[in-house]
């Protein structure tokens, strides 16, 4: 951490609003440098310019946490299921962290290193076999210097207590979120359980990632925040969800939508919603807040132009952007000009512009989860007769 820079504590226990960035694998995947599927973070070796700009415009935007790009940089989940292995954990780990700190030394922000969830686990692998995973990634963070750890996206409490277990021994301030929403995770563990388990464990904040969209995601975590409390017990609080609607979202979130993963662009919020968004959350107690898969820099412009008074300054991108649309009074167009006002925007009801297209969907229900002969993990690609059986089984749904 360079010198004069608050930790995240410390900016937590001062009442600041810490602002996290976006979702890395989505917004690079629609850039050409993901692959979806694997959904693995190679770009930060393989294309570093690509992942250095996204982190810039997010620090622009307003975020004061360069999350580095490791998701799913595990060893196991980088050689799963035929993923050709062109660089090694700890070459990507390495070069996300370098790109993250570059980054944030450009401004007042901090870099955490993240870890998540792993083939392993899912394979029915032992607490020693997973933890031994994590800290691969963490060698390289405490030797890269991290300023705090994120565990996330975790869909089973027992991996992430095991995951806040692995990162507490590095002496960091430890971040935990899981993916899951008001009914919990996969296994029916409540939202208010699980924060008081990830607190016990040596989590300083905890909070919920990805799967769902904000005001799902800020129910959530008002329901660990009462867990928590109710145990008598003290944390601070983060949340991380998606950029899309997902009224219809059964256990397993937005991952069982037909429309997942490359239909999914009529759901995404606009900017406005993010302001409703920010303020729900700075209003339940979170305080670090920001986003995950489908949140774009303009969108965490939002979020951070809406909590602008409670941080005491606006994020640079807002030199390009007018307060609700001010800038519209520019436009040639009058009846254009005549929607630069906040009550235009407030209280828009967008269409989407498909009249043969429903406004929810059926999510898929195929109740796997750990365990599960479909989710072990195996370093060859899949075969045709095992996606002959996927194709055969979707259809009788």
């Amino acid at each position: 951490m360079a010198p004069g820079k608050k930790g995240v504590l410390e900016r937590l226990n001062a009442g600041e609003v810490v602002i996290g960035d976006g979702g890395f694998v989505f917004a690079l995947e629609k850039r050409g440098y993901v692959k979806a599927g694997p959904w693995t973070p190679e770009a930060a070796s393989e294309y570093p310019e690509a992942v250095r700009q996204l982190h810039r415009e997010f620090l622009r935007a307003g975020a004061n946490v360069m999350q580095t790009f490791t998701f799913y940089a595990s060893d196991d989940k980088l050689e799963n299921r035929g993923n050709k292995l062109t660089f090694t954990g700890a070459q990507i780990n390495e070069a996300a962290c370098d790109l993250a700190r570059e980054v944030a030394n450009e401004g007042d922000a901090l870099v955490a290193g993240g870890v998540c969830q792993t083939p392993s686990y899912l394979s029915c692998k032992s607490e020693t076999e997973v933890k031994a995973i994590f800290k691969k990634q963490l060698d390289v963070f405490i030797r890269k210097d991290v300023d705090f750890l994120i565990a996330e996206y975790f869909e089973h409490v027992e991996e992430a207590v095991w995951a806040v277990e692995a990162l507490k021994e590095t002496g960091k301030p430890v971040a935990a979120c899981l993916c899951i929403g008001p009914d919990g995770d996969m296994h029916g563990v409540s939202p208010g359980e699980c924060a008081v388990r990830l607190v016990k464990a040596g989590a300083q904040i905890v909070g919920v990632n990805c799967h769902f969209d904000p005001m799902t995601c800020v129910k959530a975590v008002k329901m660990m925040k009462e867990g928590v409390e109710a145990a008598g017990l003290k944390a601070h609080y983060m949340v991380q969800p998606l950029a899309y609607h997902t009224p219809d979202c059964s256990c397993q979130g937005f991952i069982d939508l037909p429309e997942f993963p490359f239909g999914l662009e009529p759901r995404i919020l606009t900017r406005w919603d993010m302001h409703k968004y920010a303020r729900e959350a700075y209003s339940a107690g979170i305080r670090f807040i920001g986003g995950c898969c489908g949140f774009e820099p303009y969108h965490i412009r939002a979020v951070a132009e809406e909590l602008a008074p409670e941080r005491g300054y606006l994020p640079a991108a807002s030199e390009k952007h007018g307060n609700w649309g001010a800038g519209l009074e520019m436009h040639t167009k009058p009846w254009v000009r005549a929607r630069a006002r906040r009550d235009y925007w407030e209280t828009l009801k967008p269409a989407s512009g498909r009249p043969l297209c429903p406004s929810l969907s059926l999510p898929d229900g195929w109740g796997v989860t750990k365990g599960h002969t479909d989710l072990m993990q195996q370093k060859e690609a899949t075969s045709q007769d095992q996606l002959k059986q996927l194709f055969d089984r979707s259809k009788s749904q």
